[in-house]
């Protein structure tokens, strides 16, 4: 990797490890920081050692990784700490590889995973899997850094043998793991903890966070696209600094052009915590977390480094990787890559009568979707009934859902959902967690068949439909990731963004909520492309539930 020879930067140096801020001059030569001189200086900018995103699927942001570091380092990310999970569920490991390899062509820090779970249940269907050998060659390699994260919560509290192998080759490495364990508290955390799971970004309350804290597990704060708990959790930074990591988990690429790491530090100062603290959580807690080699601002250090307006307003003037200046003013610097394009996918395109359903007059099980959360409700309904069959009823904003397996040919799996508030027409997507299969929603069985189709020609994407309306953004690698400009797809993502709100829904993000509609291992009802499944009691779960319309 080719690195500036000398740079000289001043300004008010921020030092993590000694935890001060004082003036003075760093100097980098090759890409590595051969000194730093305290003395005064002209200029009043702060130079900060580079951020850190503690964990995220760059697959979300629909950018493959050499795009996401240009759209990233503007806002002063310098690396990632990134589980490759949602292209292993569609390719296995040859998906990892592919992560790596393109990420491996900018300068930009990617720390890849051994993805843990792949797939997630026995209850949905994948591309591929990663069993305990295949995890356990990963491990092994010096490029893997950690297990990503055990979404399988159930698996360790009940040691299944398959899951108890992955921790125990993480171990042998000596890789830390990451966690996932919604709403888990007490004797089950301890227990899940115990096992030697070191992270968690999924607490809901300032309560779970605390009782995870107690068994010695690292919170990770999240703020994506559609899930958040950053009002909820940093009240951590009081007492609990040392215990707190910055995070997105799933950022799409609109707002990754609006920022990364860098809102999150910057709310968090606005509120009066500590800039040091608040750094931190961002740049030393992570590097140290994951044995990480990006740079500290420290001699001998890679010259990871970043240039800001001021601690408060945080503007990001400039962003150094190895010394290398990735970006300035808002602008990458950083070339784009001609990328391949691998996929998987055999579906075919659907008619309207394949996701037809007849009802028999009983309530209905209705999936409850909540703004901001990956978590939903059950809610039992009276469905819509016309000619015998079960439809859509925006009146009452229960639209019909689909799940349409892309991997072998199958007959698609449809459920009702509520909050969606499409008044008309539908949308789809080829992301959605974890197997990646085809999800809609809909107000009408021919506008939903439509949109998934449209996915069908494009072998991947994000489509909407309605009246007079068929529009797709095509997402050509692993039916995930688009090899575009990155800030071309994100114009491009807020155009049918823009188009679903269009046809009713209220939703801050309806496609990002779309894609954990099949989450499973997040309670409580979901949709797989194999049928409607209760998170709780980890089974499916029929549509029509016992009692009858009265």
């Amino acid at each position: 990797m080719k690195t500036q020879q000398r740079i000289e930067l001043q300004g008010q140096i921020v030092d993590l490890v000694a935890m001060e801020i004082y003036p003075g001059t760093v100097i980098a030569e090759d890409g590595v920081i051969t000194g730093i001189r305290r003395e005064k200086v002209n200029s009043t900018n702060y130079i900060i050692p580079g951020l850190i995103d503690a964990h995220v699927h760059i697959e979300s942001s629909m950018l493959i990784p050499s795009e996401f570091a240009r759209l990233a380092t503007v806002h002063g990310t310098v690396a990632t700490v990134s589980d490759p999970h949602e292209i292993a569920n569609v390719l296995g490991v040859e998906g990892i590889d592919y992560m790596i390899e393109n990420g491996r062509q900018v300068p930009f820090k990617f720390y890849f995973g051994a993805s843990s779970c792949v797939p997630a249940t026995d209850f949905e269907t994948t591309g591929a899997s990663l069993g305990p050998e295949d995890v356990g060659r990963l491990l092994s390699r010096p490029e893997i850094k950690y297990l990503s994260e055990m979404m399988n919560y159930p698996g360790v509290l009940f040691k299944d043998p398959e899951v108890m192998e992955k921790l125990r080759l993480a171990r042998m490495y000596g890789k830390p793991v990451d966690g996932h364990a919604p709403g888990l508290m007490g004797k089950d955390a301890e227990t899940y903890i115990a096992a030697g799971i070191t992270t968690d970004h999924e607490c809901f309350t300032m309560e779970e966070a605390l009782d995870k804290i107690r068994y010695g597990m690292k919170i990770q704060i999240r703020e994506g696209s559609a899930a958040r708990n950053f009002d909820a959790l940093i009240g951590l930074l009081d007492n609990h600094a040392d215990m707190v990591l910055f995070c997105s988990d799933d950022k799409h690429p609109n707002d990754l052009v609006k920022g990364h790491i860098n809102l999150l530090v910057k709310r968090a100062i606005s509120l009066g915590y500590d800039p040091l603290n608040v750094l931190r959580s961002c740049v030393l807690n992570p590097r140290n977390h994951y044995g990480l080699d990006t740079g500290l601002l420290q001699p001998g250090d890679p010259a990871d480094i970043v240039i800001v307006d001021h601690l408060s307003d945080f503007n990001v003037l400039a962003t150094y990787v190895n010394g290398i200046k990735v970006a300035e003013h808002g602008k990458p610097l950083i070339n784009r890559i001609v990328a391949e394009k691998p996929n998987n996918f055999v579906a075919e395109p659907l008619l309207p009568e394949q996701i037809q359903l007849t009802g028999t007059g009983c309530m209905i099980r209705v999936i409850e979707a909540l703004e901001g959360q990956l978590i939903t409700n059950t809610l039992l309904q009276s469905p819509l009934i016309i000619d015998g069959k079960l439809v859509s009823d925006p009146e009452r904003d229960i639209l019909k859902i689909v799940v349409y397996n892309r991997f072998r040919h199958a007959s698609p799996a449809v459920a009702f959902i509520r909050n969606f508030g499409l008044k008309k027409g539908a949308i789809a997507s080829t992301v959605a967690h974890d197997s990646h299969n085809i999800i809609a929603v809909g107000a009408e069985d021919n506008d939903i068949v439509k949109a998934i189709n449209l996915l069908v020609q494009t072998k991947g994407g994000i489509s909407v439909t309605g009246p007079g309306l068929s529009h797709v953004l095509p997402l050509p690698v692993a039916g995930l990731m688009s090899d575009a400009d990155g800030y071309q797809v994100a114009r491009d993502y807020e155009v049918i963004d823009a188009l679903a709100k269009t046809l009713g829904s209220k939703l801050n993000a309806p496609f990002m909520t779309l894609s954990f509609m099949a989450l499973l291992v997040i309670p409580q009802l979901k949709l797989s492309d194999l049928g409607l499944f209760d998170g709780k009691s980890f089974s499916f779960t029929p549509l029509e539930a016992e009692s009858r319309i009265v």
